[in-house]
């Protein structure tokens, strides 16, 4: 479980804005993820009208299918452009207000009132602002966050979820000798650690 060079490897917020402005994104996928397919029943389990967080959710599409289905969405992204390409591309009409508990930060919500994205660090985030939640779609958030950093996110994801919640999480396998991420390389044995 050597996870090579990446230990010290730290991504800055610029770095992640310039991804977006360039379109070096290709961590954004324009399908719907097999994976979130293959176990919806397992994040829904039997129940509807959930609300479901998308951590570092970009322009997610899987954000507007599970919205689609009568669930609520929240997520939180740090660039303004991905959660303005999220609703122009699915031409959602939305209002932008400011989150008075996080300095700089804003919410934009679809008119329906189904999907709220945060436009902020997710570190900003607690359950008193953006409240608890039925179950998480973690596709690229954890394998995003600087390695320095993953304690401090997983203490925030497990604060912020229900105790009957269902917790969907994607990483990625390879020798982080080869790759310098993100996605960072995380070993299941500090995903257990991490989480529990």
């Amino acid at each position: 479980s050597d996870v090579g060079s990446q230990k010290e490897r730290v991504v800055t917020v610029e770095e992640w804005l310039q991804k977006w402005e360039m379109g070096n994104i290709g961590f954004h996928k324009e399908q719907r993820h097999p994976l979130l397919q293959k176990y919806l029943d397992v994040l829904l389990n039997g129940r509807s009208g959930l609300r479901i967080f998308f951590p570092l959710c970009g322009k997610a599409v899987e954000m507007k299918w599970l919205a689609d289905m009568g669930h609520s969405v929240v997520g939180v992204e740090v660039s303004e452009q991905a959660v303005k390409e999220f609703f122009s591309e699915y031409s959602l009409p939305y209002c932008e207000e400011p989150v008075p508990e996080i300095s700089g930060a804003k919410m934009f919500q679809s008119t329906s009132g189904n999907i709220s994205l945060y436009c902020c660090s997710i570190y900003d985030l607690s359950s008193s602002i953006v409240g608890k939640f039925d179950g998480v779609w973690d596709r690229g958030a954890l394998v995003a966050v600087n390695p320095c950093d993953r304690q401090s996110y997983a203490s925030l994801m497990i604060n912020l979820v229900e105790k009957n919640s269902s917790y969907l999480l994607v990483t990625v396998s390879y020798d982080p000798n080869k790759h310098k991420g993100p996605p960072f390389y995380v070993p299941e044995s500090e995903i257990k650690s991490l989480f529990g």
